[in-house]
């Protein structure tokens, strides 16, 4: 089972999820401003992708620009900045069984298949 974590307001999440479809998947879609993960669910979500918290932020949000950027955070201090401003984690996050991907470019989902 897929599960695409995903916002649909963003040209490259649904590009992501568009991908997916083309490829004849039906992926649990999670759109996660509306439903946000856990702690547990993002701690989860980083270890599939081999990632720390620092490497999966959007730094072109205002957010990080105004009040983030140049500081230094310990991983479970952006942890918690990603629960609280869920819309700095990068998209998609495609998940399948261990692994999980960014799909950004989408066909990067491609060593998921």
């Amino acid at each position: 089972m897929y599960k695409i974590y995903h916002n649909p307001r963003c040209k490259k999440s649904r590009a992501g999820l568009q991908y997916l479809k083309e490829k004849g998947i039906e992926p649990e879609i999670i759109d996660y401003l509306k439903n946000p993960v856990t702690e547990d669910e993002l701690k989860d979500i980083l270890v599939r992708l081999h990632k720390k918290p620092s490497e999966i932020i959007r730094t072109q949000e205002a957010i990080y620009k105004s009040d983030l950027k140049g500081k230094n955070f310990t991983d479970d201090e952006w942890v918690k900045i990603l629960l609280e401003y869920p819309k700095l984690i990068q998209r998609p996050i495609v998940v399948k069984g261990p692994k999980a991907i960014l799909g950004d470019p989408a066909s990067g989902i491609d060593v998921l298949l």
